[in-house]
């Protein structure tokens, strides 16, 4: 292994040999992780490799409609098979996470593995120790729009299909919240008007992931806003605390408070929002900020997380109420950044 990794443009010359290939993401994917990974998928099989997408984790149901996403390894239900797969790999790509640790029980055979690693990640303080070669840029919409730029760059634009577009327009629309975000810049844009021309249907990709709730998720939205939020109007901080109790009583899945933080901003003059979800084995922590407050920096210093800017998560072994009276009480060092 280098001692740095290489820039990916030195990865290039090896996408013409057929290899034993590897994808994988963060644990409990989202729609970026998933995307980029099946999208990823699809365009290394048009190259003749043999490929399979390993997640550390279980998903959310919403994207179980993707192209490809029926033959993704669940890890922790399949790892004797994952294990033989891994051993066997040539090649492993790394989508959507700056660190191994976040591929959770992932973590260990990655880190072992002997093969070429590859990152492709938009996060940052990558582990750059950790891989051979790769790109990271914070500045970047989305891991799926790096992976559209690693196939138009490569010299292999030409393969862009319906699959792959499908794919790689999911991740980028959910990453962006729905083109809002500031990383939405003039690339993206033109990205999705050359998917558009491949034929993409962007409204069926809108309805799979946004119009397929239970009516249980509704129902604990609503419960939540109105018994599980505070609104902390001197530091513009809006926050929600959501006990095991409540997840059982909704029956609430992987992937159903999806986009819930994101409530939080919608009141008007919050400048950063925090949801703190009971867990089994810990307490997980989304944060998200307008304008210039940094979460990333806020999630590393007082809750093991990271992320970008103005999104990232983190996490406690204290309870939901300690966890929550640590965030209050570190808020008013924060208090003429909010102001």
């Amino acid at each position: 292994m280098q001692p740095y990794m290489q820039s990916i443009e030195h990865f290039y010359p090896l996408l013409s040999k057929p290899s034993n290939i590897v994808v994988t993401c963060h644990q409990k994917p989202d729609g970026d992780a998933m995307g980029s990974s099946l999208g990823l998928y699809h365009f290394l099989t048009l190259l003749n490799h043999q490929v399979t997408v390993i997640s550390p984790t279980n998903w959310a149901d919403f994207l179980n409609w993707m192209p490809g996403v029926g033959s993704v390894l669940n890890y922790e239900s399949n790892k004797q098979k994952a294990q033989e797969i891994i051993d066997c790999a040539d090649i492993l790509f790394c989508l959507d996470f700056n660190i191994l640790h976040r591929t959770k029980h992932l973590e260990k055979p990655l880190t072992d593995a002997k093969c070429i690693k590859v990152l492709i990640d938009h996060h940052e303080q990558p582990q750059e120790e950790a891989f051979d070669y790769g790109v990271s840029n914070t500045a970047k919409s989305s891991t799926c729009e790096m992976v559209y730029d690693f196939i138009m760059t490569s010299g292999y634009g030409n393969l862009l299909n319906i699959d792959i577009a499908t794919c790689l327009y999911t991740g980028v629309m959910t990453d962006t919240g729905s083109f809002r975000f500031p990383s939405t810049t003039a690339s993206v844009h033109r990205m999705v008007a050359n998917l558009k021309d491949l034929g993409l249907q962007h409204s069926d990709i809108h309805s799979n992931i946004f119009d397929c709730s239970l009516e249980n998720k509704l129902r604990f939205t609503g419960f939540a806003l109105v018994n599980r939020m505070e609104v902390l109007y001197e530091y513009n901080t809006a926050l929600m605390h959501v006990y095991s109790q409540d997840i059982k009583r909704f029956d609430i899945k992987t992937g159903d408070t999806e986009g819930l933080v994101n409530y939080l901003l919608t009141i008007k003059g919050i400048r950063f929002g925090a949801i703190v979800m009971d867990r089994d084995e810990e307490r997980k922590w989304s944060f998200r900020s307008k304008g210039n407050f940094d979460v990333n920096t806020f999630a590393r210093k007082h809750f093991e997380g990271g992320g970008h800017f103005n999104a990232a998560g983190g996490g406690s072994k204290a309870t939901v109420d300690e966890t929550v009276k640590k965030f209050k009480q570190v808020l008013p060092d924060y208090y003429q950044q909010l102001k």
